[in-house]
């Protein structure tokens, strides 16, 4: 029997864990799979090991894992995979395959560019851009974020494009943000690509509205699942993972 073992990323924000548990509910009331669980890497319940023995103890022969991630950094390389092995030594009958992440994709970058318009009244091309990314150790960040920033820039007809990053990698996002706010020649936009509210946005949050009290033009999107968009993609990826078509 198939089934789909959701994993994100989890968060001590009471708030974050509740917004992605919701998401994933959402997309388990959408996908005809007769198991699916919901699990969390780390710092949120149930974890990885958890939601694979529910899938187990219901039947499940064989498991899709489908991450709930945007980029394949370090977690989907190795975290993910480390907590998976184990259990596939342990269940050695029950076949278990990974799904991609959501990776860079032009459906992602027109949501944020609508997101951008729909959040920040008339956004010109003098304005600066600013892609807060979570960050990670892994190089391919870089490059992938690279495309992100010229991806959005381009839908939203902004050439001051920068990014900075929240934890492991550089520039860290208080440099990010002096340097562009330094520049700015118009408004300052700050897109976290995040897909929850968390501790991480909630850092960008507080230092966007501490600059608008000081008087800074300078606005903030919310995280990425506020758009249908996000969930319409993810549902789409679920299923092709899981062996079904739309």
């Amino acid at each position: 029997m198939k089934a789909i073992l959701y994993i994100g990323h989890g968060t001590r924000s009471k708030k974050g864990a509740q917004e992605a548990k919701a998401f994933l509910q959402r997309v388990i009331e959408r996908v005809e799979v007769p198991i699916q669980e919901i699990s969390f890497l780390e710092l949120t319940e149930p974890f990885i090991d958890q939601g694979f023995h529910r899938c187990v103890d219901k039947g499940a022969t064989e498991i899709t894992v489908v991450p709930l991630f945007l980029l394949a950094a370090g977690h989907i390389k190795q975290d993910i995979p480390e907590a998976l092995s184990p259990l596939k030594a342990h269940y050695p009958n029950v076949k278990v395959t990974m799904s991609d992440p959501f990776g860079v994709q032009g459906e992602i970058l027109d949501a944020i560019a609508e997101l951008v318009g729909s959040e920040v009244e008339d956004v010109a091309a003098e304005d600066s851009l600013l892609i807060v990314g979570r960050g990670s150790s892994d190089p391919s960040i870089h490059s992938a974020f690279a495309d992100i920033a010229t991806g959005i820039g381009s839908r939203l007809g902004i050439e001051n494009v920068s990014v900075c990053y929240l934890a492991a990698a550089e520039p860290r996002f208080q440099e990010g943000l002096e340097d562009v706010s330094h520049h700015a020649r118009g408004k300052v936009i700050v897109v976290p690509y995040l897909l929850f509210s968390g501790l991480l946005l909630s850092e960008v949050i507080h230092n966007v509205r501490k600059r608008q009290k000081d008087g800074q033009p300078i606005f903030c999107t919310g995280p990425l699942t506020e758009h249908r968009a996000i969930e319409n993609l993810f549902i789409k990826q679920t299923l092709e993972g899981a062996g079904h078509h739309l």
